[in-house]
């Protein structure tokens, strides 16, 4: 495996379990206008991984913390 399909590799693992995540913690598949949270979670999470002082925390964590700013 190249570096580059490893990178891959791990932001795509990174972005599957922060959208898990984030879904599972809100509850619900939809915001209240309608829009998936797991579209919302996908089109996130790769802001997230390619900060690496985020990305070391964890896709949990940085779902988390995405999910604190909601309100």
């Amino acid at each position: 495996m190249s570096d580059f399909e490893k990178w891959l590799t791990d932001r795509n693992d990174f972005i599957e379990r922060f959208v898990a995540h984030m879904v599972k913690v809100a509850g619900r598949a939809n915001f209240d206008d309608g829009f998936p949270i797991a579209a919302y979670a996908r089109d996130t999470a790769g802001s997230y991984f390619d900060d690496p002082n985020q990305r070391k925390d964890g896709p949990e964590e940085c779902a988390e913390t995405d999910i604190s700013y909601w309100e």
